[in-house]
């Protein structure tokens, strides 16, 4: 292991000319200074250590900013008092290279642990945030209101505001473990990537020496009710859910699907979880986790487009002809890939999920894979699934999204224990 008391290690990258000055990654070392910063700069091109640029899919309306003028390139963040409100980690997944394959496990400290970096002149950047909210939802405020949760004056208010712990996490990834992950090599992976973003990244082909990726794709948003510490300890309960984005639902609150419904439903459960048991709760922890995997990751265009395909098919919209119309627009039937999902609940060093709200096979099925003990799944109040949205659970069901032994009946989705589901 290096010596971390010395000053930042210069190499020259020897596939690349002009390649010194780039410090190296040792992706799952037990430090960040054994791991090493990850520098995705475009203007000190001789540090860079990495394909791509940070900010993932905004790096984009970066380069915009910088050609209007509105951004000098040079700019760099001034971190002062940017540091995370709470501290996470580390834990030993950190440490285990074949765990956390798409995010930055030291991301969020990177002002303090790669301080001599930084004064070095390396642009050392954050890939993840974490600070502190209040969340206001006309649902929370309805469960108050009819006694289903109760103000503690502490997580909850009077008001109905409940206070989170939040994390933004942009992603990073590594390609030799993403590869893996999936089953296929790392060569043909990173060419697919090139070839796929039309080219966008040449280094993805012409330097496998460079691990490291920042895909252009959106990241991950963390809401902690209760103590970030409590994640980690398998003996307090934690009531999660891992929910993938619908802007349709989850803000416009459309009524073709159970999206915004099983998140507020959710986000319910998390504050109940995480009260203490005086105040009606349970007195463990909550957490949501929400990616931008908008339309199953297959976009918004393409969901309105089977949105128009499926109500305009003779008969209408119907279960067995679902997922069909999705498939001849898209191809597939979703592409958001759960094999990456579990990284961010290592992060976390999660070990036991003991309430999952979510009956989705998929999410379980990474989630347990990775490690995770999973206890009770928790399911969606008949109550709360719109009428236009039975088709949906139907069509999920007959798809095996759900657990075995679901029976459909006359009033919505049911298993045989006669619970509705997601």
């Amino acid at each position: 292991m290096p010596d971390e008391t010395q000053a930042p290690r210069h190499i020259r990258l020897t596939s690349h000319s002009g390649g010194f000055g780039a410090l190296p990654i040792t992706w799952g070392a037990a430090t960040p200074l054994a791991r090493g910063p990850v520098v995705g700069t475009t203007t000190q091109r001789a540090h860079r250590n990495v394909i791509g640029t940070h900010s993932g899919s905004y790096s984009v309306y970066r380069a915009l900013a910088v050609a209007a003028g509105a951004l000098a390139r040079s700019h760099r963040a001034d971190l002062t008092n940017t540091s995370p409100t709470d501290v996470i980690g580390p834990y030993p997944q950190w440490s285990d290279a074949g765990r956390i394959v798409s995010l930055d496990p030291w991301g969020a400290t990177v002002a303090e642990a790669f301080a001599a970096e930084i004064a070095a002149g390396y642009d050392v950047r954050p890939t993840i945030a974490v600070t502190k909210a209040h969340v206001v939802l006309p649902e929370v405020l309805d469960a108050v209101n009819k006694g289903r949760l109760k103000p503690d004056g502490k997580l909850l208010s009077e008001g109905g505001a409940a206070l989170v712990t939040k994390a933004a996490i942009e992603p990073v990834w590594w390609l030799p473990g993403v590869a893996r992950r999936f089953g296929c090599s790392e060569s043909d992976l990173r060419r697919v990537l090139f070839e796929e973003t039309g080219g966008m990244y040449p280094e993805l082909v012409t330097r496998s020496d460079l691990e490291v990726f920042l895909p252009p794709i959106g990241g991950q948003t963390l809401y902690i009710f209760g103590n970030p510490r409590d994640l980690a300890n398998p003996e307090v309960e934690l009531t999660a859910r891992v929910h993938d984005e619908c802007n349709g639902s989850d803000v416009f609150g459309s009524d073709i699907c159970t999206c915004r419904p099983y998140l507020t439903h959710a986000i319910e459960e998390c504050i109940r979880g995480a009260q203490p048991v005086e105040a009606g709760g349970r007195g463990g922890v909550g957490l949501i986790s929400y990616s931008r995997k908008e339309g199953r990751a297959l976009g918004e265009v393409t969901k309105f487009l089977v949105y128009n395909a499926r109500k305009r098919q003779v008969g209408g919209d119907t279960a067995d002809q679902y997922f069909a119309r999705t498939e001849c627009v898209a191809g597939v039937q979703d592409m958001r890939f759960q094999e990456l999902m579990p990284d961010v609940l290592h992060w976390l060093g999660i070990r036991k999920i003991h309430r999952l709200v979510s009956m989705s096979n998929m999410k379980f099925d990474a989630i347990t894979q990775s490690g995770i003990e999973v206890g009770e799944r928790v399911n969606i109040p008949d109550g709360l699934i719109p009428a236009d949205a039975q088709v949906e659970m139907m069509a999920k069901m007959a798809a095996g999204y759900f657990t075995p032994g679901l029976v459909p009946d006359a009033q919505g989705l049911k298993d045989t224990r006669g619970r509705g589901l997601e």
